[in-house]
């Protein structure tokens, strides 16, 4: 295995690489595309943030001016081949509400896993962006920031 191939399989031992390589193949046999984290969202003492990786810091430039952001993240507990097949859910799983397609719903569960929260900008320090609170857990892949 060439060294960049071995530095990218250990990084996504480690989680560091979401689990997508170029010319593979996804659930329905298309080629699948290959994205690499920007950040870590971070929960700790009441406080929410988002660490950006050290090589992504300059990309932070002007993020301090702006009043909110949009982060887009990975649904990394939900990526298993049998939740990305799943296309209708009841919303808020709620078997009382009529069935719907994932598209028109908030659901976790989708073919891609790409999430996306409107966050207010508290203040960024460094490679981090403290923000107002984010709906994802703690350790979620921060795939890309949008003002």
């Amino acid at each position: 295995m060439a060294p960049a191939s071995l530095l990218a399989h250990a990084l996504f031992l480690a989680g560091a690489i979401l689990p997508l390589k170029a010319g593979g193949e996804g659930i329905t046999g298309d080629p699948v595309y290959s994205m690499s984290p920007v950040g870590w969202v971070r929960k700790e003492g009441g406080r929410t943030a988002i660490v950006i990786e050290p090589q992504f810091q300059p990309a932070l430039l002007g993020v301090e001016s702006l009043s909110a952001i949009w982060v887009l993240y990975w649904f990394d507990r939900n990526d298993t081949p049998e939740k990305r097949r799943i296309l209708r859910v009841h919303p808020r799983n709620n078997p009382e509400n009529p069935s719907r397609g994932v598209f028109a719903t908030r659901a976790p569960v989708r073919p891609n896993l790409i999430a996306l929260s409107r966050c207010r900008v508290l203040s960024v320090t460094d490679n981090v962006i403290e923000i107002d609170g984010i709906d994802a857990f703690a350790d979620t892949p921060v795939l890309d920031i949008k003002p």
